[in-house]
């Protein structure tokens, strides 16, 4: 007797835009887990990160790309871009994010990528929560309409939630058929180490000034799991040494700070006590060294 087995759908789904319309905020709101990290602050998201929703007989295997943006004028920004245009061309999908309250020239940028893509490509306009004027949605629409030929225009809010099941419900029938490459209930390919670091950068993009985050990375030395306890040790990388007094602070009150919320977070995702400690080193020109840059994952 031969039993039917039902048909399965799986496929690799882009999310990609230019910097802060709110890219990782979504894949986090699909997932309903804190998976990318974020803030106001644009180019927070330095990696490409798959976050994998399993739905039934559907996989959706996001891909949180970083900001494309015009000009790269370190190391660090070319592998950025790099790493954002090539995943075009390795998905089934591509969700396009802009912002609905603006409209810029790196967003017409991107839209030029698309030229070439054979992959249906649906347009996401995010932030409809703070549109004043709902009614200036429809010209934006129209706009968008005559730049590409959209499988299907979102407007949504990533912050709140609105219209995000509406989306993954009109994902589902543009993924291939195919086996689930991923595990049921597996929420992400990266490391607990890899997390680890993101959140702790997270933190110091929050609590620092507006120029310091870009010339800070973050590497996790060890990562020791002893049961009930978590030790981790990890290292601030920064630029220059007045960057190490403004990460330290005041009797290292701003470090004491940055660890003490990312802790607290580390302890949400893997449900574990958890000892951190951080330590700030300068290494000169960390972000235009490419062997550097590779070492810490950012290839």
């Amino acid at each position: 007797m031969i039993l039917n087995t039902p048909h399965t759908y799986c496929g690799y789904v882009a999310i990609v835009g230019r910097p802060n319309v709110g890219k990782s905020t979504l894949l986090n709101q699909i997932l309903q887990q804190k998976l990318c990290i974020t803030s106001r602050k644009p180019q927070t998201t330095r990696h490409t990160i798959l976050g994998i929703q399993t739905n039934d007989v559907y996989q959706a295997i996001y891909v949180d790309t970083p900001g494309i943006h015009m000009g790269e004028k370190k190391a660090l920004n070319h592998l950025m871009n790099k790493a954002a245009k090539r995943v075009l061309h390795d998905v089934d999908v591509v969700l396009v994010v802009i912002d609905a309250t603006r409209f810029t020239s790196e967003d017409e940028y991107v839209m030029s990528l698309l030229q070439h893509l054979s992959v249906p490509c649906l347009l996401i306009i995010n932030k409809v929560d703070k549109l004043v004027n709902k009614a200036d949605l429809l010209p934006l629409i129209e706009k968008m309409q005559q730049c590409h030929p959209f499988e299907a225009i979102v407007p949504l809010s990533a912050k709140t939630g609105q219209q995000v099941s509406l989306l993954e419900q009109t994902i589902q029938p543009l993924l291939p058929e195919g086996p689930h490459l991923f595990g049921d209930d597996q929420l992400t390919d990266r490391s607990i180490r890899f997390l680890c670091a993101e959140l702790l950068r997270e933190k110091i993009f929050r609590l620092s000034g507006q120029e310091l985050p870009y010339s800070t990375t973050v590497d996790i030395e060890s990562y020791q799991d002893e049961g009930g306890l978590v030790r981790i040790h990890a290292l601030i990388w920064v630029e220059k040494e007045t960057h190490k007094r403004m990460i330290i602070g005041n009797k290292g009150e701003k470090l004491k700070a940055i660890a003490t919320g990312a802790r607290k977070d580390i302890e949400k995702l893997i449900e574990k006590r958890v000892f951190l400690q951080c330590w700030c080193k300068v290494k000169s020109g960390w972000s235009e060294d490419e062997g550097l840059l590779r070492q810490l994952g950012y290839d």
